[in-house]
């Protein structure tokens, strides 16, 4: 488990601590999120059907970056506790967005009053050697947010940035 590091521009509010895992698959990669702090004080979406479905990270949410070494070509996954998922794929910084082709994505969560943990398991084209990036966005009840990343490039929270692709994966 790699632990994620809060943005400096972030109070520490309700969550302590999230940690993360990845592992590539021979159908693509399978994560762990742990999230660690008081989840009654945090947003957490309702559970729904387990489908696609864009702006997963304006509450609570997991993400994975997923580049092949060499190319300015990247896949964005967004992971949200309430079983709803996203796939984009990205020519190059925030440049040509579409969805990108998912054969399978299987999520499950779990949370107490002290932790959540979300697992996902994630059959897609991956190629590797890879960069990847794991973050997280916790919202707050009171409407804060929490950014929280392996790494960070300066100025405000910027997951699309390879600076935050810290984790190399390979088969």
């Amino acid at each position: 488990m790699h632990p994620l590091m809060l943005h400096r521009t972030c109070d520490l509010g309700p969550v302590r601590a999230v940690i993360a895992s990845i592992t590539a698959t021979p159908q693509g990669c399978e994560a762990e999120f742990r999230l660690d702090g008081h989840v009654p004080a945090i947003v957490l979406p309702p559970p729904a059907a387990p489908e696609r479905a864009d702006n997963l990270w304006q509450t609570t949410c997991f993400e994975i970056f997923w580049q092949p070494l060499g190319g300015t070509y990247y896949r964005e996954f967004n992971l949200s506790p309430s079983g709803r998922w996203a796939a984009y794929d990205f020519d190059s910084f925030r440049e040509g967005m579409r969805d990108a082709p998912v054969v399978s994505m299987a999520l499950a969560c779990s949370h107490d009053d002290s932790g959540l943990v979300l697992r996902a398991q994630i059959a897609a084209d991956l190629p590797t050697p890879a960069q990847v990036a794991l973050n997280a966005v916790v919202e707050h009840k009171d409407g804060g947010k929490q950014y929280w990343a392996l790494a960070f490039p300066s100025g405000p929270p910027e997951f699309h940035s390879e600076a935050n692709r810290a984790l190399i994966v390979e088969r």
